[in-house]
């Protein structure tokens, strides 16, 4: 059945302003993602800067002193689940959500510390769930998941100010023994088309998830980071450092904002991958969207073709009735 060539143009005016908005949400989803990677980046040297002095500040104090790097057997653990609040990022929270719904189906795995000194979990291991982003909120609630906390950002690109009440949340609950580890659940941002699911110890403070986290920043996100098999050993130069006032009183300040920027961190490469999908989602529908412009072109063409053959048809067969 041949289609109205009038529909068909009215079908191509449809898509061609659908192509126009798609165009517009992949230019606007490119800025914010410029901008997200640049408070990415800015961000980096300050773990940095704490990571070093937190390898000379650890060996001077006794761990189990600070509630921040005690480690216990684990029997309880929070996952920081970090989504997107909007949708037409293409399978960005698909991706992240099965790495969790993955890990949850073997908490002894997300139990495991890595830390020495610390007895392997035993027994029953329950793990709640805090998100950060609507997507991961309603799809943890459809899968009768315990949500203990909810929270959102208000800018397309996290703040500190957004990142204090997650992390004033986190470590009260680690310091009150309620939970004996926190691990975050991020995208991690490696190019434009490549952001990969991860999950990562925060509490205890663990020196290898943190250098593993910077090494990964040092190396930029437009290939494939270092990978860390092992924890690291801090490296002796034979440098004594005198700090004032005391060890113990720098890392009561310094542990909570270790924990801070590694949330910070988190939300930030999730950010940058979030807004990432999002352009290549849009610049994919938006080439979709010329390629079925260019078909329906093509088909009104066709059907217009015909309707001149028919009646240039029906008037040489109407000349030839008079005659």
């Amino acid at each position: 059945m041949s289609v109205s060539p009038r529909l068909i143009r009215a079908r191509i005016r449809s898509i061609g302003n659908t192509r126009k908005i798609t165009k517009a949400m992949e230019l606007v989803a490119a800025s914010k993602m410029r901008r997200a990677t640049g408070a990415a980046t800015a961000a980096r040297p300050y773990a940095e800067a704490g990571w070093d002095m937190l390898v000379h500040l650890i060996p001077t104090v006794d761990p189990q002193a600070h509630p921040l790097l005690a480690k216990r057997p684990v029997r309880k653990v929070l996952m920081i689940l970090v989504t997107s609040h909007r949708g037409l990022a293409g399978g960005l929270n698909a991706n992240i959500l099965r790495k969790v719904n993955e890990q949850l189906r073997q908490p002894e795995v997300i139990a495991e510390l890595r830390l020495p000194g610390v007895a392997a979990p035993s027994g029953e291991i329950a793990i709640d769930l805090a998100t950060v982003g609507r997507k991961g909120e309603e799809a943890m609630r459809r899968a009768g998941k315990n949500i203990i906390a909810s929270f959102a950002f208000k800018g397309d690109v996290p703040t500190t100010e957004d990142i204090r009440p997650i992390s004033s949340f986190v470590i009260n609950q680690y310091a009150e023994a309620i939970y004996d580890k926190v691990v975050v659940a991020y995208t991690d941002f490696v190019s434009i088309v490549l952001q990969r699911p991860k999950l990562r110890q925060i509490l205890p403070i663990s020196s290898w998830d943190l250098e593993k986290m910077i090494s990964e920043a040092q190396h930029g996100r437009f290939f494939e980071a270092k990978e860390i098999s092992a924890p690291p050993e801090p490296e002796s130069k034979g440098t004594e450092y005198l700090f004032e006032p005391t060890a113990a009183e720098i890392l009561d300040f310094m542990l909570p904002r270790l924990v801070e920027v590694q949330i910070y961190q988190a939300l930030l490469e999730s950010s940058a991958s979030e807004h990432s999908a999002r352009m290549m989602a849009m610049r994919n529908a938006t080439e979709a969207a010329g390629e079925m412009i260019d078909d329906l072109t093509f088909t009104f063409n066709q059907a217009r073709q015909a309707g001149i053959t028919r009646e240039i048809s029906e008037i040489a067969a109407g000349k030839a009735a008079l005659e």
